[in-house]
């Protein structure tokens, strides 16, 4: 089962001075900053994923990349751009989510398939339309006239996809885009992507699905499925349910999840083998927007937050170094946090009680645990919260190798291809 990282210029800086928080004085961050492969053994994914999007924009507006970012892939190839390992795949897809709300894509065929061979992917997604909903009984005559055009346009631009990849006798391998609303609507859009030619699918549009859900739609699909045939689904992890997507044709997926969870998740921030823990948030005084406008409106003293954020993160270390009980350590940080938002200090006190007592970075294996020790599990900076992330990825490869997959096979009404 190969895991694709989506791309979304993700980097850490290896030279960060986490105690000064400050970046070196000439450095420049796409030549210096580090993917989670470069700083993390074993590397936790085996392709990356890059959205047209995320490069070159879409309706919503411009992407990620600056002009010379944008130039320099086009220039010298997405292997190249991103350093990758020898053996790591490269996927390009579209990003359908950034026009969703749109009624058709933004994007010509010509220009997707320009996309791909300029940066000189391994492998490219067609242009789909996501659906909005999920009626596992209903048939088209059932559900909104849109989702039935939707998924109408994902096919016919699929069909065009093949065919001016076939003209052009491009080397990357095509994957089909699929979209439904139900198990047998997803069937019949892989039924039909296969009876085009395709033999890698990508399945889209099931992020919000639950695993049950997700399962139901294979079982469908293995029904029509030739053998041979191998699936992605695009956006989704659910370790648990791994070893079960596998036994159904699904051999790749993509997703941000485990990474974007580092800062994006209420709680479980921190991921171990057997669980998570929650992140200490100690927001720096002149970043955080609350405190700025108590600050401006005379209800903090400015000197006083400085003061309390500076002694919270000293005795942080000092703690980590085992030079102060626990106790004083969460003493200090409360203090702190009773200045910036009382109420989020009540909410997640026994959180971080917990974190501090168990102290999981000291039995972290992974290399950046190993480097920044308790900065890890310190809310505070994109450096901290993307190194926790390029953390959390390595659990998630530490339990995928722990799965057992089979071989992955047709079910029984399967056309054999």
């Amino acid at each position: 089962m190969k895991f694709y990282f989506p791309d979304s210029q993700d980097q850490v800086s290896p030279n960060y001075d986490f105690i000064n928080e400050d970046y070196p004085l000439h450095r420049v961050r796409q030549r210096d900053d580090r993917y989670a492969h470069q700083v993390v053994k074993p590397i936790p994914y085996e392709g990356i994923l890059v959205s047209k999007a995320i490069v070159d924009g879409s309706v919503k507006g411009a992407g990620k990349y600056s002009d010379r970012q944008k130039d320099r892939l086009y220039r010298d190839g997405v292997r190249e751009f991103f350093r990758l390992p020898e053996g790591m795949s490269s996927l390009g897809d579209c990003g359908a989510f950034n026009y969703i709300n749109e009624e058709k894509p933004p994007y010509e065929v010509e220009q997707v398939l320009d996309f791909y061979e300029e940066c000189e992917f391994d492998e490219g997604v067609s242009i789909d339309h996501v659906i909005f909903g999920y009626k596992p009984e209903a048939s088209e005559r059932d559900v909104d006239e849109a989702w039935v055009k939707r998924r109408k346009i994902s096919l016919d631009l699929a069909e065009e996809f093949l065919a001016a990849h076939q003209a052009r006798q491009l080397r990357l391998q095509p994957l089909g885009a699929a979209q439904g609303w139900s198990p047998a609507s997803y069937a019949d859009s892989v039924a039909r992507l296969q009876e085009m030619g395709y033999k890698r699918i990508a399945l889209g549009g099931m992020v919000p699905l639950k695993s049950h859900d997700i399962i139901a739609c294979l079982d469908k699909i293995n029904d029509v499925r030739h053998e041979g045939t191998e699936l992605h689904l695009l956006g989704i992890t659910r370790t648990a349910s791994m070893e079960e997507f596998w036994d159904r044709g699904v051999t790749s997926f993509d997703s941000t999840s485990a990474f974007r969870q580092s800062f994006m998740d209420e709680r479980n921030n921190y991921h171990t083998a057997n669980g998570s823990y929650t992140a200490i948030r100690v927001p720096q005084v002149d970043g955080n927007p609350t405190l700025k406008r108590l600050i401006l409106a005379g209800q903090v003293s400015q000197g006083a937050a400085i003061k309390a954020e500076r002694e919270c993160l000293q005795t942080l270390r000092a703690y980590d170094k085992k030079q102060v009980e626990l106790d004083e350590a969460v003493a200090a940080l409360e203090a702190y946090l009773t200045i910036v938002d009382e109420k989020k200090k009540e909410k997640y006190s026994k959180n971080y009680r917990k974190t501090l007592d168990e102290r999981p970075w000291d039995y972290c294996p992974c290399d950046l645990c190993k480097k920044l020790r308790i900065e890890i599990v310190i809310f505070r900076g994109t450096e901290r919260n993307k190194s926790r992330g390029f953390h959390n990825m390595t659990v998630l490869e530490a339990k995928m190798r722990e799965l057992r997959f089979r071989r992955p096979v047709a079910g029984a009404g399967t056309h054999l291809a």
